[in-house]
């Protein structure tokens, strides 16, 4: 069987923590983690927990319970807790090229990502803006998406990691076809759903209030919506996003299309923080991710949740295997 390989993001934070717990999983594929293993050695002391560490060499089976494959990354320099070190960005983009150079080759079913510290990677002096941008330009592809899920409600974003001074520049009619199409076209064949119903967030207050506070409705997101609509599509027009978000709106809805980053993930964080997970939509390979930060303060406390990380696991192997 293909792997699914497991990157351990900042090595100074929570990643490898809470990758070592997945030595706990008996999978029907194997879980590689892409890390040094000799700072998943000191870090399991450090945790008190006995894990056996496998140098991965091409193995189909699963590991057994008590044991983690590992494909080690050399750090460029020792890692001291909870501290950022700009030397080690280079080992934190090795673990991300390599993932998806196995993902786009066919050497792997997908990957699942532990967080990574944007800051220091372009303190570094590297251009960094996420996960998800690094893995669309390594794909090649024009646009993805990100979503966040939990286990009742879908999210996904017209607009990512942007500025909010910048964001509705950012929403164009060719955008937001880009983003529909991909959100329609995953929502049907990695999710399995065949007549996907969606709700839209406004930009503006009120969205918009028939342009009082805002004109971008009328004239640039309704009338793409609108389009689909008469394409036979499930979609709402755009709805004031304060008023959304209630289990009235929600209860029907497969995924709900928000503006801007800060517009819709808080409201599914307060849902379920710790158990959400980001989905990377419209890449040619699967790729899932943990709903938090590097956490830098609990690194090596043995206080950091791994439940993010096991549900990003779990849902990228069932997307596997469909």
């Amino acid at each position: 069987m293909l792997p699914l390989y497991v990157t351990s993001g900042e090595p100074a934070g929570i990643g490898p923590d809470i990758c070592l717990s997945l030595a706990n999983r008996i999978d029907d594929h194997p879980i590689v983690v892409l890390a040094d293993i000799h700072l998943l050695k000191k870090r399991a002391e450090l945790l008190n927990k006995e894990i056996e560490l496998i140098e991965y060499q091409g193995q189909s089976e699963s590991a057994t319970q008590g044991q983690l494959y590992v494909e080690h990354i050399c750090l460029n320099t020792e890692v001291v807790l909870g501290q950022l070190n700009a030397d080690n960005s280079a080992y934190v983009l090795e673990q991300l090229r390599r993932s998806a150079d196995y993902a786009m080759s066919g050497k792997s079913v997908g990957v699942a990502t532990a967080p990574v510290q944007k800051s220091i990677i372009n303190e570094a002096g590297i251009h960094f803006s996420g996960h998800t941008e690094y893995y669309q330009e390594f794909a090649g592809v024009d646009r993805v998406v990100m979503m966040l899920a939990t286990k009742t409600l879908r999210v996904a974003l017209v607009t990512t990691h942007l500025a909010l001074r910048d964001v509705p520049d950012a929403i164009t009619s060719e955008r937001l076809h880009q983003v529909i199409d991909i959100l329609i076209h995953d929502l049907k064949t990695k999710f399995r759903i065949d007549h996907p119903h969606i709700l839209v967030c406004g930009l503006n207050p009120h969205a918009g209030e028939n342009g009082y506070l805002g004109m971008e409705e009328i004239e640039v997101i309704n009338p793409v919506l609108e389009s689909y609509r008469a394409q036979g599509i499930n979609m709402s027009l755009s709805l004031p996003a304060d008023t959304l978000f209630t289990p009235e709106n929600l209860k029907d809805a497969d995924a709900v299309l928000a503006m801007y980053h800060d517009q819709g993930l808080p409201v599914l964080k307060s849902q379920g923080f710790g158990e959400a997970i980001n989905i990377t939509l419209g890449l040619p390979f699967i790729r899932t991710s943990v709903d938090h930060g590097t956490a830098l303060s609990l690194a090596g406390t043995g206080l950091a949740k791994s439940s993010s990380l096991h549900v990003a696991v779990d849902l990228a192997l069932d997307l596997a295997r469909q």
